[in-house]
């Protein structure tokens, strides 16, 4: 009997070899996609899940209240996680991160390490990244130990067993002894390096790292003992700060509150940034793109099926009446269901097998090295398989298995009202998903393309930048890169637009003539930055050589200072008084807002002033004719001036552009997944205008008979589905509207989605003329038909 059952079920498949393959193709489009969808979500997810102790491990972030705003920080003063471990029973293990780069040295190799952290000795005893040599407990415990990853003992020791051997760490000129090999750091952790060097310096240089209360730089964790509530411990906190300083936050007139983020939530949830920082937004965003590409998928499947059941009738009444049982004929009906989607389920697997590594590149990251990896996914892929096999199936055959033989023997059965009722809302479905996904990619490019193009309030281009890492030697290079044939001209800073800035504790005069207390961020340059980089100043003057107190006595302020010192003229703030980081004096200018951090975030207050020793950005503007000349020039002088330095450069565009990976690539992606769905959804459109036009082939014989057009009977056959697009439309104009209103509230600059109406329109444009080309494929085929054909049909 089953084997009986198997034949008919391909000989069915075969003998509907176009509405079998519409259905394969689209359930192995919408089940290849879904999988990809989910291996991406689960990633994201995973992120620093795999700590044995996990759920123990917290990080401490700091909040900074002083009178003109809350700073908040992902990072913690050097002495609070040491102060906490001695004072509070409920923390077992401190440990401190502090990433950076470094020049390492074994003989002539020389690498500027950007893939280090010093960290402290407790490091293995919180964090499960196994050593493969080396003692966990002892690994870090002395001055200038260090761990390297695989690759980087790879990178600096080749074959040689890297254990006990030294590598030279500059500008410290110390001697690193390698004392653990560990495993290469998963991508999905926060904590990543390849190489880590004990934190620890001797007694006395500790004691001074442990009660330096002022610092921000170290990523701080506590592992908390079993049992412990975080938020209990938080509320300890200020009467811990008061105990320890409170003498200082009285002095500078600000509060300082510490609190617990799970080291789970870190990476998805935190708004403090990190050493990484996903999306959890996306996440949810690609979660649903993926249930309603199968979703899409599936509706199909069902449409289809449910469409062409009323086909096969007659082969019902025939079986009943040769003693054929309602379970039997049930069973038939959804192994063949089961059967294409079986089919569907091993085509997506090899689909997902040979896209990954593009899907990989796409998304920016090794989400999965291959699929096979995962046989647990493969195991839910497969169970989905069936899952849709059986859903769309029960329908058809809980109606087909019902049919009266007297009734289909007859003649051709009718699905009636129900029936058609149920493919029309599914089609509705399907195109209210489609324009939804159409309007999200049209906001979500829009919004790229107004990051991009908006006025950044500096000049970006050409700008070649250098970074000397403090090297003494910097002065001399700049004065030698200038006479460069090529070079137009060149500046030093401490940051470079883009890369975002330091914050500074700082007293200026403001409005009513207070000396207000306040953190704006802080560029350190030099004479040439702000007209190198036409920076507008647009009250008071820029720094010049022709004022000597210009290197120890002024500071220029933005526009977003100059208000949160209340004046409503930049012109008020220009002669009042500041005090910063020990420099004391007047302030000489107001710039321009410009954007030197991300778009997605609002210009804060800046300051800028002259320090040529912490200036360690070297800026050059070019010209674009013969630059690799030009860059063979500057590394020439480069090794020349500063030999002991690997030489390496970057393009201030393209340091600003990095900025917009991220949503880049979330962009690429959605609308590689909207253009599926689409698709996908247009395959169940072509099959059921088919089906449409089989079942009125008689019809459209009599018509053309009778003088219909072939352009009437297109639209006669168009009509029923593209009402069905109209109503699509309606639904999800409203719902994509409020869904993307909240994304683009994410980004501070961003467009005016009502100033975008044109976008729904477009979309539910688009959608009708997509619906209309797949629908006309068919209806003009129908429609040129010779009628003396289409009179003959049954």
């Amino acid at each position: 009997m089953i084997k009986n059952y198997l034949r008919v079920a391909f000989r069915n498949l075969w003998r509907h070899k176009g509405f079998s393959l519409l259905n394969i193709l689209g359930l192995t489009i919408g089940m290849s996609a879904c999988f990809l969808v989910f291996l991406y979500v689960k990633f994201e997810l995973s992120y620093d899940n795999f700590h044995s102790k996990g759920d123990r491990i917290y990080r401490i972030v700091t909040d900074i209240n002083n009178p003109s705003e809350v700073l908040h920080f992902s990072v913690a003063a050097p002495a609070m996680p040491v102060a906490a471990k001695r004072d509070f029973p409920e923390i077992e293990k401190q440990v401190r991160f502090d990433p950076g780069n470094i020049l390492v040295r074994r003989g002539d190799l020389q690498i500027q390490e950007t893939s280090m952290a010093f960290t402290d000795s407790t490091f293995f005893g919180v964090f499960d990244f196994p050593l493969l040599k080396g003692d966990p407990a002892r690994a870090l415990r002395e001055p200038w130990n260090v761990v390297l990853s695989e690759s980087a003992a790879k990178k600096y020791f080749g074959t040689e067993d890297p254990m006990g051997k030294q590598l030279t760490l500059t500008g410290d000129s110390k001697l690193g002894t390698v004392t653990g090999i560990m495993k290469d750091m998963p991508e999905n952790t926060e904590l990543k390096a390849d190489m880590l060097v004990s934190m620890y310096r001797g007694q006395e240089a500790d004691s001074n790292r442990d009660q330096n209360w002022g610092g921000f730089g170290d990523f701080s964790y506590f592992l908390l003992k079993p049992n412990t509530n975080a938020k209990v411990l938080e509320k300890k906190f200020p009467a811990f700060l008061v105990n320890h300083i409170g003498k200082f936050m009285k002095d500078d007139n600000q509060t300082y509150t510490y609190l617990l983020e799970p080291l789970k939530d870190v990476y998805l949830k935190s708004t403090r940034g990190g050493t990484a920082s996903g999306s959890m937004t996306n996440v949810y965003v690609f979660s649903i793109i993926g249930v309603f590409i199968l979703l899409i998928a599936g509706i199909n499947f069902v449409n289809l099926t449910t469409a062409r059941s009323t086909e096969r009738a007659r082969e019902v009444g025939i079986r009943k009446v040769v003693g054929a049982e309602r379970g039997q004929l049930t069973g038939q009906f959804l192994g063949e269901s089961v059967i294409l989607c079986l089919i569907a389920f091993v085509l997506s697997v090899g689909v997902c097998a040979a896209l990954l590594p593009s899907f990989n590149f796409l998304a920016g990251k090794t989400i999965s090295p291959g699929i096979f990896n995962h046989p647990s996914y493969i195991l839910t892929l497969l169970a989905i398989g069936v899952g849709i096999g059986l859903l769309a199936g029960i329908y058809p055959a809980l109606v087909l298995s019902a049919f009266q033989p007297i009734v289909v023997l007859r003649g051709r059965f009718s699905s009636g009202a129900r029936g058609l009722l149920l493919r029309k809302g599914l089609v509705i479905s399907q195109f209210t998903i489609s324009i939804g996904l159409i309007v999200a990619t049209l906001l979500v490019g829009t919004q790229l393309n107004y990051m991009r193009n908006q006025e950044l309030g500096f000049a970006k281009d050409q700008e070649l930048v250098l970074n000397t890492h403090g090297d003494p030697h910097g002065g001399a290079l700049k004065e030698q890169v200038k006479g460069l044939p090529g070079v137009i001209s060149v500046a030093m800073s401490s940051n470079v637009p883009g890369t975002g800035a330091m914050n500074a504790y700082t007293i200026i005069q403001n409005q009513k003539g207070e000396m207000q207390v306040c953190s704006p961020d802080l560029f350190f340059v030099d004479y040439d930055f702000i007209p190198q980089y036409q920076m507008k100043v647009i009250a008071g003057r820029p720094f010049s050589r022709a004022f000597g107190a210009d290197t120890t006595q002024t500071l220029i302020l933005n526009e977003a200072a100059v208000r949160m010192l209340g004046y409503h003229r930049p012109q008020d703030a220009l002669g009042r008084d500041f005090s910063q980081w020990g420099r004391k004096g007047k302030i000489i200018g107001v710039v321009k807002d410009f954007h030197y951090e991300s778009l997605q975030l609002v210009i804060r207050p800046l300051s800028m002033r002259i320090e040529p020793d912490d200036c360690s950005e070297m800026s050059i503007k070019v010209h674009t004719t013969n630059l690799k000349g030009t860059i063979a020039g500057i590394e020439k002088a480069w090794h020349t001036i500063i030999p002991t330095r690997p030489f390496s450069y970057s393009f201030v565009d393209e340091m600003f552009d990095q900025q917009y990976r991220a949503e880049d690539r979330f962009g690429k992606l959605f609308l590689y997944f909207s253009v599926l769905a689409i698709f996908i959804s247009c395959l169940g459109l072509l099959g059921l205008a088919w089906y449409s036009t089989i079942q009125r082939t008689k019809e459209i014989g009599v018509r053309k008979v009778l003088g219909a057009s072939v352009g009437g009977i297109v639209g006669l056959l168009s009509k029923d589905f593209l009402w069905l697009v109209g109503i699509a439309f309606l639904v999800a104009t409203p719902v994509s509207f409020y869904l993307m209103k909240g994304w683009l509230d994410g980004f501070y600059y961003r467009i005016d989605i009502w100033s975008a109406w044109w976008i729904f329109i477009l979309a539910g444009l688009g959608a009708l003329a997509i619906a209309l080309f797949t629908i006309s494929f068919q209806a003009i085929r129908a429609a040129m038909a010779n009628p003396v054909n289409s009179l003959r049909t049954e």
